[in-house]
């Protein structure tokens, strides 16, 4: 069974940046390409990031792109997303999840959730 957990979530301040870590169980991340979503109080959850399962091919969300920056060590079966220049608006819970098929931005595409760890960003 596949399953994600998310951690380096915290209080951050605008303009400050924060690292996320999403490490998988099971055999198969290395051959899976990954996702990270975000959902603020009262939203729905939202695409934040996409990267292939080399790490070679990425994809952002227009709301964080030339800031965030996701990556992967297949060795260590860890995904990451480098968060820079923080807003307030990028406060949400972060989640990690594997893609299945289909259009990469959204939610039904992703399978095996993690439990997602809190980004807040305080001004």
């Amino acid at each position: 069974q596949v399953q994600h957990l998310e951690s380096g979530g915290g209080l951050v301040q605008v303009g400050g940046s924060t690292r996320l870590s999403c490490v998988a169980s099971g055999r198969t991340f290395s051959t899976s390409e990954m996702g990270w979503f975000r959902q603020a109080p009262g939203k729905v959850r939202e695409f934040v990031a996409h990267i292939s399962w080399s790490g070679e091919i990425t994809e952002y969300a227009d709301s964080v792109k030339g800031r965030f920056t996701i990556s992967r060590d297949n060795v260590k079966n860890t995904m990451y997303l480098q968060m820079n220049r923080l807003k307030p608006e990028d406060t949400a819970v972060y989640y990690c999840a594997q893609f299945r098929g289909g259009v990469l931005y959204r939610t039904e595409s992703y399978t095996y959730w993690g439990q997602g760890t809190q980004v807040t960003v305080s001004s």
